[in-house]
């Protein structure tokens, strides 16, 4: 009966909800920022209509009490603060060009105006599918001032996969990278019947069309356009409305439209620039490196919007980023923070531990004597204070040029989010007096929710919120592990068009439902412990999660790369390994070449394997010997035997995005 209740009274909210958005009166030509935060007529938390408003969390004191803000008015604070810095830096050829704050907002005008003058309507897309440029923020803010939404497109995307996204956010222009991006639009531009014109902003264009241009003949449009159409526009716009849409990547049924309002973006920023310190412009000016894909809302986030916030730097990677140039990129730029997935942490290490294999026998045992001094020393100052020393001050001279090797000499804040990364990993970083500050977020938090910082970190903890955020953990067991919940003035408007799957996401009160599985230690910290629908449950009935297990594994066996456990409606658990192997820099695919580490251990073990061919499906007796026993120390510690892995296996080829094994992170 409670049940059902809840439910009733759930579905009361959610209609009431759509009601107050539907039938909401004529919205006034402009809208001061304390009109907007009192809000003439009540909304519901939460919408699916892209042109509909929303009630904004606000708090009665402190973060969630700031007034809100709409992109316009914090991007003009920015330029009247930070007008003469440089915004944006990026290289053409070996040449490095510069734009700063004033020349970057005309320039957004100018493109919005474009924009406007080719036909984009309120509340329709503008798409944007290409890797990071001045051009992709150019278009993103441009739309944005325009009136319309800026929309994100994987560059993976299939022609296919692109047509849905412009056909879901009624896309009037997309804007492309490069012909071989332009090629997937113009597959499928016969079925957008929104689509009115197409800009392609690198290289020359291959070939002339109607409503094709390149990205000098779409900024002539706008040049000498009045700014009074611009302007009614841009006073009409209130933190409450949509304005930015991002696509989840559809791995369960079709992706769904994120629907990011004013304040969703602008007061993150604001939230996430105060928790982690960092400084304005006018003190000493941040710098960091636009490479990860502008498609998720973590690259937004930090490359664009809390860059802004705080009058910051934002150099643009070159597009091989991660297939090698990223380093280089580094080194040159030398950020003052940096956020890295896992991957990007993983493949450093990979390569430091490749270096450092070739070294001379006396400069091994040094790097490994400061390595474990620096290991304990971290731990034990965290285990006692929960906060990290200083890096630089304390830094003897091998942590130093590990520092500059890798470009981050200046770097006291480096991140690692959107996916879960291994003790192992977070261990060989803080040993080198590099200490990794995972955060904990989702694009329907705009980003971060909970972020590790020098005075609140503890190892595999993803920090605590944000200011102004709340978290409750639903349906806790017996260990405290219950699902995480969020609620803040971070937390989306909806999924465009899909009132059902917004149901779903929010409960009654608007607590945002991650699906994630975590608990709190007693100091408060968060810590992530799977996934809902991750959960295994054997024939036995037995609920687990498989994440630990599967992270265990890959700490007490180093040279596995991925773990994938098995036991849904079977009576054991079995696992199948990938061995960590080389990576094809052009495709991103998993080759047979044994990476130099794995083959470092192999040599120890005994084994003379250099391929992955010669180890899988039990072929190396040593390496397979050697699993086994992890595994078996695993095992030991499982706290049932439902929990223990029965069977294994070594796969002959590792998971990747390419071979269609791994999703993309959002």
């Amino acid at each position: 009966l409670y049940k059902k209740q809840r439910k009733l009274k759930k579905m009361l909210l959610f209609q009431q909800n759509l009601s107050l958005t539907e039938h909401k009166p004529t919205r006034p030509d402009s809208l001061s920022v304390a009109a907007a935060a009192v809000g003439a007529e009540p909304q519901g938390l939460w919408t699916s209509q892209g042109d509909a408003e929303v009630k904004l969390r606000m708090g009665e004191s402190g973060m969630a009490a700031e007034a809100p803000l709409t992109i316009h008015q914090m991007f003009t604070s920015a330029v009247e603060r930070f007008g003469g810095f440089t915004a944006l830096s990026w290289k053409d050829g070996e040449q490095m060009k510069t734009m700063n704050y004033e020349e970057y907002y005309q320039t957004c005008r100018t493109a919005a105006k474009s924009f406007l003058k080719l036909g984009l309507q309120r509340y329709h897309g503008v798409g944007i599918l290409g890797f990071n440029s001045v051009e992709w923020f150019i278009s993103d803010i441009g739309a944005i001032l325009a009136g319309g939404f800026a929309v994100g497109i994987y560059t993976t995307n299939s022609p296919e996969a692109c047509q849905y996204v412009a056909e879901n956010c009624k896309a009037n222009i997309i804007v492309v990278e490069n012909h071989k991006q332009l090629q997937k639009i113009l597959q499928v531009e016969d079925k957008l019947p929104h689509l009115k014109a197409i800009i392609q902003y690198k290289d020359a264009l291959k070939e002339k069309r109607p409503n094709l241009y390149s990205w000098a003949e779409f900024m002539e449009l706008g040049r000498d356009e009045p700014d009074a159409p611009l302007d009614a526009i841009i006073a009409s716009q209130k933190p409450n409305q949509c304005c930015t849409l991002i696509y989840t990547s559809g791995t369960t049924g079709q992706p769904k439209g994120v629907m990011l309002s004013h304040d969703n973006l602008t007061w993150t920023a604001l939230s996430t620039s105060r928790h982690v310190h960092l400084t304005e412009a006018t003190q000493a000016q941040e710098a960091v490196v636009s490479y990860l894909p502008l498609s998720h809302i973590a690259a937004q986030m930090v490359d664009i919007w809390v860059c802004m916030k705080v009058g910051g730097v934002t150099h643009f990677a070159q597009p091989d980023a991660l297939k090698g140039s990223l380093v280089n990129t580094l080194k040159e730029v030398r950020p003052t923070a940096f956020m890295g997935v896992p991957r990007v942490w993983e493949k450093m290490q990979e390569k430091m531990k490749s270096v450092g294999a070739k070294s001379s026998t006396v400069r091994r045992k040094v790097a490994a004597w400061a390595k474990d001094v620096g290991l304990q020393t971290n731990l034990t100052k965290m285990n006692q204070c929960c906060v990290m020393p200083e890096t630089h001050r304390q830094s003897p001279l091998v942590f130093k040029k590990v520092r500059k090797a890798l470009g981050l000499e200046r770097c006291n804040k480096c991140f690692t989010g959107a996916a879960p990364i291994t003790k192992d990993t977070l261990e060989f970083f803080l040993s080198l007096n590099i200490p990794l500050y995972e955060l904990f977020g989702m694009s329907e938090s705009s980003g971060p929710h909970t972020i590790s910082v020098p005075e609140a970190f503890k190892l595999t903890s993803c920090g605590k919120e944000i200011p102004g955020c709340k978290t409750k953990l639903l349906n806790p067991d017996e260990e405290g592990n219950g699902e995480i919940c969020l609620w803040g003035r971070h937390v989306f408007m909806g999924y465009l068009n899909m009132p059902d799957k917004t149901e779903e996401a929010l409960d009654a009160e608007g607590w945002l439902r991650s699906g994630d599985l975590g608990k709190h230690d007693h100091n408060g910290f968060l810590f992530i412990t799977g996934r809902i629908k991750e959960l295994i449950i054997t024939a036995g009935g037995e609920n687990i999660p498989p994440v630990p297990i599967e992270d265990a594994v890959k700490e007490h066996v180093p040279l596995i790369s991925n773990a994938m456990l098995i036991g849904d409606k079977r009576k054991f658990l079995s696992m199948l390994l990938t061995i960590k192997c080389q990576v094809n820099s052009e495709s991103g695919a998993p080759e047979d070449e044994l990476t130099p580490e794995v083959v470092e251990l192999c040599r120890k073990l005994g084994s003379t394997a250099t391929r992955v061919s010669e180890i899988c499906g039990g072929r190396d007796r040593a390496v397979h010997g050697a699993i086994q026993d992890g595994i078996n120390r695993v095992n030991d510690k499982a706290t049932s035997n439902a929990q223990r892995i029965q069977k294994w296996i070594v796969l002959d080829k590792d998971f990747s995005i390419v071979g269609g094994e791994l999703g993309e992170f959002n």
